[in-house]
């Protein structure tokens, strides 16, 4: 795991205590929660060139192929 420093207000801080009191978790577990019920899980595997849909499809044609 990664570890890193974060500087949230503290009226924020006392909100994510609170809620990880509701839900019985530590205040790690639940900026984890938190966080990756936040985020869009990222699919590595979708049909396209490179897996990635942000990457670019590749170049076609010879490595210089500028015009004659």
């Amino acid at each position: 795991m990664i570890r890193f420093s974060l500087r949230i207000p503290a009226d924020l801080h006392e909100r994510v205590i609170a809620q990880a009191a509701v839900d019985r978790r530590s205040l790690n577990s639940e900026i984890l929660h938190l966080l990756e019920a936040a985020l869009p899980t990222l699919r590595t595997d979708t049909g396209t060139p490179g897996g990635d849909p942000a990457s670019p499809a590749p170049l076609r044609g010879k490595p210089d192929s500028s015009p004659n």
